[in-house]
C-alpha cells in the first residue's frame, strides 16, 4: 500500500515538474523574440515607426508664420529663401509660408489686416504708412543703402542732378525720391512722363533718362543691345534703407519670442546666402521660372555691396540706427509726404537682432 502511493506521488512530481519546464520554455522564448530589435525586420520596423512619430511630434510642435514679399521672388529675397532650403526656420521652431509680392500685393496693408506677421517693404513706405494710421515696427534692413538710380544711355553725360533739364524722364508717379530730386534741385526743365516698368519710349530716345535699380535694368537692357550708364539716387542725400522686414507694432509688443525667432533666422539665412548664393539662385529660380539664373547671378553680385556693406560690415547684417531713421523722417516730413515727425524709435528696433 505504501509502495503504491510513492509511485503514485512520483509520478504526480513528475507531471508538475514538467508543467514548470514547459512554463520556462514559454517564457524564454517570448524574451528571445524581443531580443534582436536593430538586427531584425520587425525591430526595424519599430524603430522606423518611432522615428516617424518623432518626426510628427517635430512638424507639429512648429509655429506656422506668414511672410509676404515685396516683390517676385528674387536675388533681394536670397536670405529668405536659404532660411527656408536650409531648414534654419525649422531649427528656430518656426513654420514659414512665404507669400509672394508683385504689383497688385500690398505686403504693408496684408501685414496690417492680419493676414500675415511678417512683411517686407522699402523704409520710406514704412514711414508713409504712418499717415494711414498703421503702426509698423521695422526690425532688420536687408539692404543699407538703396540700389535706385537714374538711369541714361552710354555716353550721355550726366554730372549733376541738373544736367537732366531738357530731357525726358520717365519716372513713377508719386515715387519718394523725385518728390526730393525736385524739391532740392532745379528740375523744371525735365520733362517727366510716367514709367510704366516697360523700356521701349526710354530705348526710342536716347537722350531720355529713366528710373531703375543698378541690380536688375542694366542687365536686362544690355541683353536687348542697350548699354546704360546709372548714377545713384543716394547720391543726393535721400537714402532709405532698402527691403525691410516688418511686422505691426502690436504683433511685436505681444509675440516678442516668435519675432527674436523669425529675425535670428532671417539674418542666419542671409548670412549663408553670402557664401552660398548660387545654391539658393537655383531654389529662387524654381519658384520664379521668369528670372533666369544669370539674371539672379547679376543681381546677386550687384547688389553685394548693399546688403554686406556699409554698417553691416561694421555691426553685422540687417543692422539699422536711428540717425538713419530720424533723417528719413525728416525729409519726408519736409516734402509734406508726412503730416507730423515723430520719434524714429517708434518705427525700428535692433532689440531682436542676434548680434544684440
Amino acid at each position: 500500500m505504501i509502495k503504491s502511493l510513492n509511485v503514485q506521488s512520483l509520478k504526480v512530481t513528475k507531471l508538475i515538474a514538467l508543467f514548470f519546464a514547459l512554463i520556462m520554455l514559454l517564457v524564454l522564448a517570448a524574451c528571445g523574440g524581443q531580443e534582436p530589435v536593430d538586427g531584425t525586420e520587425e525591430g526595424n520596423a519599430e524603430s522606423a515607426d518611432e522615428t516617424e512619430v518623432e518626426e510628427d511630434v517635430t512638424t507639429d510642435s512648429l509655429e506656422a508664420v506668414k511672410l509676404v514679399l515685396n516683390w517676385f521672388p528674387k536675388s533681394q529675397h536670397g536670405g529668405v529663401y536659404a532660411a527656408d532650403e536650409q531648414e534654419i526656420f525649422a531649427e528656430n521652431g518656426l513654420e514659414v509660408e512665404i507669400e509672394p509680392g508683385g504689383p497688385q500685393v500690398s505686403a504693408i496693408q496684408i501685414i496690417a489686416s492680419g493676414n500675415a506677421q511678417f512683411g517686407l517693404a522699402h523704409a520710406d513706405q514704412i514711414v508713409i504708412a504712418r499717415n494711414q494710421g498703421i503702426e509698423l515696427v521695422t526690425l532688420a534692413a536687408a539692404m543699407q543703402n538703396s540700389p535706385a538710380a537714374l538711369m541714361t544711355h552710354e555716353g550721355v553725360v550726366i554730372n549733376e542732378f541738373e544736367d537732366m533739364n531738357g530731357r525726358t524722364a520717365f519716372i513713377q508717379p508719386g515715387i519718394p525720391y523725385w518728390d526730393y530730386l525736385s524739391s532740392k534741385y532745379d528740375l523744371s526743365d525735365v520733362s517727366v512722363q510716367g514709367y510704366t516698368g516697360q523700356h521701349v519710349n526710354f530705348i526710342d530716345d536716347p537722350e531720355s533718362v529713366s528710373q531703375a535699380f543698378v541690380t536688375s535694368e542694366p542687365f536686362f537692357l544690355e541683353k536687348e543691345g542697350v548699354k546704360t550708364e546709372t548714377f545713384l539716387v543716394s547720391e543726393s542725400g535721400f537714402d532709405p534703407y532698402n527691403v525691410v522686414l516688418f511686422a505691426t507694432k502690436d504683433y511685436v509688443e505681444e509675440n516678442a519670442e516668435t519675432v527674436r525667432k523669425f529675425v535670428t533666422s532671417f539674418v542666419e539665412g542671409w548670412n549663408y546666402y553670402k557664401d552660398a548664393p548660387d545654391e539658393i539662385n537655383e531654389v529662387i529660380h524654381e519658384t520664379n521660372p521668369n528670372l533666369a539664373l544669370e539674371s539672379l547671378a547679376f543681381e546677386t553680385e550687384a547688389q553685394m555691396e548693399f546688403v554686406y556693406g556699409g554698417d553691416a560690415e561694421e555691426h553685422g547684417f540687417g543692422y539699422m540706427s536711428e540717425e538713419r531713421w530720424t533723417t528719413l523722417i525728416d525729409q519726408l516730413h519736409e516734402l509734406g509726404l508726412l503730416e507730423e515727425t515723430f520719434d524714429a524709435n517708434e518705427i525700428f528696433t535692433t532689440e531682436f537682432l542676434p548680434s544684440h
